[in-house]
């Protein structure tokens, strides 16, 4: 009896310090700066911390009750514009002013890193309500009577594969897949989407970043199509990474494409800077370097840009984790973003202020971004809407300003997750929920419709006769025939 009270100990005991070993194995790695820190032109950047068991904190969502709302920033107003959506995920508003959304979410497809990796991600999906079966539908939202409610939902399309962006112009819908961009006949008012697509584009497929967006050029000529990588850093090879991680331009006139820009991990919201006439983009960064990295951001595209993943982050700052061979002087041309948007926020949809927009004067000059927030940080971060303002150059300053304040409830839960942000007929800012299912309408009252925004001008400088670099480092040592006094 002796000798079986002692193994009794002895197993409770080994419990207790196989208890203590796995929660200090899996407690993580908590943030040591907050999500302002790492935020900014100028974010700090902590020293990286790789980790073969990643830190984990995902929000369960809950939903929003009858009465709830997110929490808006003081002038402004929230309502529901539509609700009862399943997975609303890209909104899209026409000229007519109907709303377009994609119910969508991820094809079947593995997880890039393994079967313990796709266990892994197979429980956070679910936990984050990221699980569910994709609807793949194309909805039409109207708000005919313009009170901020849309009374009509129709069901365009249900037949597309985890659709994402939407364009349209003169007639032509255009859609994007997870694999591949369709173009349907549309005419604005339509009720139905009748007809069998054409097929303008394949694009990788699936991957660990699967939605791909859309936009225009301004004279709409041309599409451009983001793509995510397939993995964090490239773990499963890079020969899976082809033609990912990087935006495409379609030709519409000719049907060729082209990369436009690479070395972005997850590229996601799409817009035109109206101060520059540039193409801006979020983008999500890697995981696994700890709370506090790395920033995900928005900035520029120039043609041939380059943003250095999986190798490099935050311009020239190497991935020592990564196992492919680097490309050659991939340190000299790899760009900096122009601004962090905080670690692991999961920055998605993206819109700039534009004529009649009705968001107040505190919100008038700038960029409203969805954090659709994190599942690799202690304490979690995004979860919310914010701003950026611009200077009348083009240039984001300051920190990110809440629009709609988190809508984590506590205790681990969340009542949704903010996805993507679009301008309705009247000026008002609609935000998808995808987890609640709810397209949120936020606008000032009474406030003026802004006016357009002007565009920059001025004289451009001289050509440079040999390119060197980061094209935004020119300035830090200008050859002779451009400093002061030279031109």
């Amino acid at each position: 009896m002796r000798i079986l009270k002692k193994i009794g100990i002895a197993l409770v005991v080994l419990i207790l310090l196989l208890a203590v070993a796995a929660w200090w194995v899996l407690r993580g790695d908590p943030a040591e700066h907050s999500v302002a820190e790492v935020a900014g032109d100028d974010p700090v950047l902590a020293e990286p911390d790789p980790q073969t068991i990643p830190t984990v904190e995902v929000a369960t969502p809950i939903g929003w009750e009858a009465n709830e709302a997110p929490a808006a920033a003081e002038g402004l107003a929230v309502n529901r514009f539509a609700e009862g959506l399943v997975h609303p995920r890209i909104v899209y508003t026409l000229p007519n002013g109907d709303v377009l959304v994609t119910l969508t979410n991820a094809p079947e497809r593995p997880i890039a890193g393994g079967w313990l990796t796709n266990l892994v991600a197979g429980f956070l999906f679910s936990k984050a309500g990221a699980a569910v079966p994709s609807p793949n539908k194309l909805v039409l939202l109207r708000d005919a009577d313009e009170d901020g409610r849309a009374e009509t939902q129709a069901v365009l399309r249900d037949d597309l594969s985890s659709p994402g962006g939407i364009a349209w112009t003169d007639g032509n819908l255009y859609v994007a897949n997870h694999d591949a961009v369709l173009r349907f006949d549309y005419q604005l008012g339509q009720m139905s989407l009748p007809g069998r697509p054409e097929k303008i584009a394949d694009v990788p497929g699936a991957g660990n970043h699967w939605m791909r967006n859309l936009i225009l050029s301004p004279d709409n000529t041309k599409l451009y199509v983001t793509v995510g990588s397939a993995s964090n850093i490239g773990e499963a090879g890079m020969e899976i990474e082809e033609r990912r991680a990087a935006i495409h331009e379609i030709n519409l006139e000719t049907g060729r494409s082209r990369q436009f820009a690479g070395g972005l991990r997850n590229p996601n919201g799409l817009d035109w800077n109206p101060w520059s006439g540039e193409l801006w983009t979020t983008v999500n960064e890697r995981d696994m370097l700890g709370s506090d990295l790395v920033p995900d951001y928005m900035t520029n595209v120039p043609v041939g840009a380059q943003y250095g993943w999986p190798w490099l982050y935050w311009g020239d700052i190497v991935d020592k984790r990564v196992e492919a061979p680097m490309p050659n002087f991939l340190t000299e041309y790899t760009r900096r973003p122009e601004y962090a948007l905080g670690p692991h926020v999961a920055a998605l949809g993206l819109v700039f202020t534009s004529e009649g927009s009705r968001m107040g004067e505190a919100f008038g000059h700038g960029a409203f971004i969805a954090r659709h927030g994190s599942w690799n940080r202690k304490p979690p971060s995004g979860y919310d809407v914010v701003y950026v303002r611009f200077d009348d150059r083009g240039n984001p300053v300051g920190k990110p300003v809440p629009v709609l304040k988190s809508f984590l409830a506590g205790d681990g839960k969340t009542r949704g997750r903010p996805t993507w942000v679009a301008w309705d007929r009247t000026g008002a800012l609609l935000v998808s929920d995808d987890t609640a299912g709810i397209i949120w309408r936020v606008h000032a009252p009474n406030s003026a419709p802004a006016a357009a925004q002007e565009r920059n001008s001025g004289a451009r400088l001289p050509a440079r006769r040999e390119l060197r670099g980061d094209p935004s480092r020119a300035f830090q040592s200008p050859p002779a025939d451009l400093q002061p006094g030279a031109l």
